[in-house]
């Protein structure tokens, strides 16, 4: 038994209870059994057995007051995986499904995504299980207080520096901000995603979309392809399925469809601008479901239950570009083969882990392009990293440099990506790629260091 198929066995039998952080971790170690002869050193070191065991994990009570005066308590984590290149560097999720197992998958993989952005940043994850929706701005605000009444003495802006992430956008990066600022009595970059009038980088909205679309442009180029006239599938309607449509829109692409928890729409007239901003309008400030699009737009369709992959797989629907942009395990093999044989060209991942290991295997072996999530969407930790710089520097760049420097890490994303696979034998591969890269940078650093 090679010490990647060691590795994997040992997690699956310390953490038998955490499919999502198993899945993650065979992924990645499958991907990297290239580097185990080329690198000794890195075995006896017991690198790949350190890099998987993260630095710690902290998990507290989060008590709060809702609107009728009940108490309630939800469960609040942060996992600290990997500070080798830089602070930690991570959202924070709020959502029913977050569990532990959740956030250590997310831990793990932001290590490799923040090492692929160029920038130093470590890998973490956290949130709770409490669900924004349907929850009153004041009830919101009490459960961030209490859950930053306990965080806040593990994160600082050279120690730890969180994020938003799903059930985090701007109402709630301010209410955390804020409540840290008062306690610490610091004004610091210790969150990102922050509003421009208070430390805030322009693009950082737009960022993990932006990326994503540029990601895929730079894998389609080297077929000789690009967005124009391409049937863009699009899966999600949250900040990063927003400004993927747009950014693909504005490349020539159409997109036909976006979804929420509750089903799916198709517009085969194509999410122009006019319908984005409905959309945008609808999920950031009404906070209402997909299912409305179909009220203002009636010549699209609304499919209830079902996923935008449901929906291409059951109705044999043509794509040449596929974007999922909603939560994990989206795309599994039934999905997969009907992708293929409606033609995909690419599979290029916007949210965390949103294909499962079989999918990614038929995708592969068929030749379609697949981006893995830790380089396609690392457009939003980059501009993280963008905006911590500039808070340390205390000044703010126009949104043309920051989107021009977002621009050129994802194509020295895509480039090392490809570099590192051409250099470890599996050539044209972006998922061994993607990880080797990371994990190289991470592995050496750590290596430097000792056994700490």
């Amino acid at each position: 038994m090679s010490v990647i198929d060691e590795v994997v066995e040992k997690v699956r039998s310390k953490d038998r209870d955490q499919p999502e952080f198993i899945q993650a971790v065979t992924e990645v170690m499958e991907t990297l059994k290239p580097t185990v002869d080329k690198h000794p050193e890195f075995v006896k070191a017991k690198i790949y057995e350190r890099i998987v065991e993260p630095d710690r994990m902290i998990i507290f009570r989060v008590p709060w007051e809702d609107d009728n005066h009940e108490v309630q308590v939800n469960r609040g984590f942060r996992v600290q995986f990997n500070n080798a290149i830089g602070p930690y560097k991570g959202g924070l999720r709020l959502h029913p499904s977050v569990n532990l197992s959740v956030i250590k998958f997310l831990g793990f993989e932001q290590i490799f995504k923040n090492s692929l952005t160029t920038l130093p940043m470590g890998g973490a994850k956290g949130g709770s299980e409490f669900d924004p929706k349907g929850k009153s701005d004041a009830e919101v605000m009490r459960f961030i207080y209490a859950f930053m009444r306990e965080l806040y003495r593990y994160i600082g802006p050279d120690t730890d520096v969180p994020a938003g992430d799903i059930g985090v956008g701007g109402r709630e990066i301010g209410y955390l901000f804020g409540y840290y600022k008062k306690i610490v009595n610091e004004h610091t970059g210790v969150l990102t995603g922050k509003g421009l009038e208070y430390g805030g980088s322009l693009i950082r909205p737009q960022a993990t979309g932006y990326g994503v679309a540029y990601f895929a442009a730079e894998m389609l180029a080297t077929r000789g392809k690009d967005f124009a006239s391409k049937v863009v599938a699009i899966s999600g309607s949250g900040n990063v399925a927003q400004f993927a449509v747009q950014k693909v829109t504005q490349l020539g692409g159409k997109v036909v469809t976006l979804s929420d928890s509750n089903g799916s729409i198709v517009d085969e007239e194509g999410i122009n601008a006019e319908k984005l901003a409905f959309v945008m309008n609808l999920k950031n400030v009404k906070r209402g479901r997909i299912k409305e699009y179909v009220e203002r737009y009636p010549n699209a369709k609304y499919i209830e239950g079902k996923s935008v992959w449901d929906i291409i797989s059951d109705n044999g629907m043509k794509v040449d570009v596929a974007l999922p942009c909603a939560t994990q395990n989206e795309i599994n093999e039934f999905h997969a083969n009907k992708l293929v044989r409606n033609g995909v060209i690419a599979v290029v991942e916007g949210a965390n882990m949103p294909s499962n290991l079989g999918a990614i295997k038929i995708l592969q072996a068929n030749n379609v392009l697949f981006g893995p999530a830790k380089a396609a969407n690392a457009g939003g930790v980059a501009v993280s990293g963008l905006e911590m710089s500039q808070n340390s520097l205390r000044l703010s760049w126009t949104s043309e440099e920051v989107d021009q420097r977002l621009q050129q890490i994802m194509k020295s994303i895509h480039k090392a990506s490809l570099e590192a696979a051409e250099a470890y034998g599996k050539p044209g591969d972006y998922l061994t790629g993607a990880n080797i890269a990371g994990f190289i940078k991470v592995a050496k650093a750590m290596l430097a260091y000792g056994i700490v």
